[in-house]
């Protein structure tokens, strides 16, 4: 329990934290990487370099001190986070490192408004915050290497098979190289991998949803080749994965984590709203649904940018065919003239709310989505417009937390 004045102290700060938290956590993380570089093997270099890493820990510290006198409010994010820690090996020894020099960097960017009272205000907050962390994270460690073949850190896997999905998109079919009992996992849930690149001095470590159905011999990964766009560099793993990795290779891989997952305990129609490589955990959440709630309503539908991009597509056909209350509608921002001769898409553009409205059957239902940045942010607001219930609104980004994001929750 934190004190009174502690509390009030934390809660002076939040203007404060409004306009200067992105440069604090960017002051922060140079300090913390020039003390301790061994931790650029866990952080995501492509995050720190677009400053999205800063700008979620800002919005992150900010919404703790909002919070800080009813903490069980961000308890949820709390445990997304949680997840994304466990499956990138944050253990406890890391929580002193990230306070001593995320209060170093509150000091040095705030000078003398940064007042002693300020300082161990902060210090006392964020020992109750870590200790949080690492005791819900412990759990879930426990949890991981408790299960039937489970494991806590990560493990090595063998790429059994390789096949090409679309022009963008690759499926790699992973099996324990100790030839282990597969552990258990939740459709919607993603793996890490840890990477070590040739050429490369650090590890790199990326999340990706499983795309098959749980219960099978092996765990699928369908990655999107993200090569160069503008000034945005292309991206060291998918692109080494795309060109590098083969069929018999072995990668580090972490036990399944994350909580978006299917609510089985309500029985309310399900939509699966998906843009891009975002359909992988969709796959999985339908796959699901066929096998265990065939007297479910399902409505699949995936914005791509046409035929040539448009992975899984037989697959999710094929289960739709299987349930008899599913619905499946594509939507093409750009058709090719194949495409169209074919009639291989439902709608041509964007995805609109009018348009969603119609092949939605029934509005009282789970909706879950995923896709890049732009598309989730797109559909939550399309989402809220159509007054539907924050709890029944469910969603996964790969990625630091974004403003939309700290919104949303």
């Amino acid at each position: 329990m934190l004190s009174e004045q502690t509390i009030a102290t934390i809660k002076s700060t939040v203007p404060v934290l409004e306009v200067h938290g992105t440069t604090i956590t960017k002051r922060f993380y140079q300090m913390m990487f020039e003390a301790h570089p061994e931790l650029l093997n866990i952080f995501n270099h492509a995050n720190q370099k677009q400053g999205r890493q800063q700008g979620a820990l800002a919005n992150a510290v900010y919404a703790a001190a909002q919070h800080i006198d009813r903490l069980e409010e961000i308890l949820p994010v709390v445990r997304q986070i949680a997840h994304k820690h466990r499956s990138l090996g944050i253990r406890p020894e890391h929580y002193p490192i990230v306070g001593k020099y995320l209060l170093a960097a509150i000091k040095d960017v705030l000078g003398d408004a940064a007042t002693d009272e300020v300082i161990n205000a902060w210090a006392e907050a964020y020992g109750v915050i870590a200790k949080g962390f690492i005791d819900v994270e412990a759990e879930m460690y426990n949890e991981a290497e408790q299960q039937q073949g489970g494991w806590s850190d990560f493990k090595s896997f063998v790429v059994q098979k390789k096949v090409k999905e679309s022009d963008q998109i690759t499926s790699f079919y992973l099996v324990p190289q100790d030839g282990q009992v597969l552990p258990a996992f939740e459709s919607g849930q993603y793996i890490s991998l840890k990477m070590q690149i040739p050429g490369e001095h650090n590890t790199h470590i990326r999340q990706y949803s499983l795309s098959d159905a749980p219960g099978q011999p092996h765990y699928r990964i369908s990655v999107k080749r993200e090569d160069a766009v503008g000034a945005r560099p292309a991206g060291k793993v998918s692109v080494y994965l795309h060109e590098q990795v083969q069929e018999g290779d072995v990668l580090q891989v972490s036990a399944p984590a994350g909580d978006f997952t299917l609510n089985q305990a309500d029985h309310r129609p399900v939509v699966l709203i998906s843009g891009g490589v975002g359909l992988t955990p969709m796959v999985s959440m339908l796959a699901s649904l066929v096998k265990s709630a065939p007297d479910r309503p399902v409505t699949f539908v995936h914005a791509a940018v046409n035929g040539d991009n448009h992975a899984l597509r037989n697959e999710v056909e094929k289960l739709i065919a299987a349930h008899a209350q599913a619905a499946v509608r594509w939507c093409y921002s750009r058709p090719t003239e194949q495409d169209r001769m074919t009639q291989a898409f439902h709608k041509e553009g964007r995805l609109d709310l009018p348009w969603l409205q119609s092949v939605v059957p029934e509005r009282n239902a789970q909706y879950y989505f995923c896709g890049p940045e732009a598309f989730m942010q797109s559909v939550y607001g399309l989402l809220k417009e159509w007054n539907i219930p924050v709890s029944d609104i469910h969603y996964e980004f790969f990625g630091p937390a974004s403003v939309w994001e700290a919104e949303a929750q």
